[in-house]
């Protein structure tokens, strides 16, 4: 009987500790998970508000926000009514790395691998 009773009181204790941990856990990955939530919400947003920065090198108006795969197509001099060039522009924020896809995008653009399609429907 007395073993019977020490197996429960363990097997108690056990479960207490696991419901300890558990509960320490969910709030850690919570945590978390709210703060990588948050970089990715003020990454968007500053990708929008980056053509009204100082440091913009283009014209805001020239700036055309795509969001993916690449952040902005700037048609350089639209506003003058004479396009001298197009970029390809990708914001990043803290230390936020371009992707594979970015990359590939990257270097087609660096080969001369960009045309014009104008498309009759």
């Amino acid at each position: 009987m007395t073993t019977l009773i020490a197996a429960l009181a363990s097997a108690l204790a056990l479960l207490m500790l696991f419901l300890w941990w558990k509960a320490r856990y969910t709030t850690a990955v919570r945590r978390d998970a709210v703060r990588r939530s948050l970089a990715v919400v003020t990454g968007k947003v500053s990708e929008q508000l980056v053509p009204y920065w100082p440091q913009f090198p283009f014209q805001p108006r020239d700036a055309r926000f795509l969001g993916a795969p690449v952040d902005f197509v700037v048609f350089d001099g639209l506003t003058e009514g004479a396009v001298r060039r197009v970029v390809f522009v990708e914001v990043k924020t803290g230390d936020a790395r371009v992707s594979p896809r970015e990359r590939g995008i990257r270097d087609a653009v660096d080969r001369g691998a960009v045309e014009w399609m104008e498309l009759r429907v």
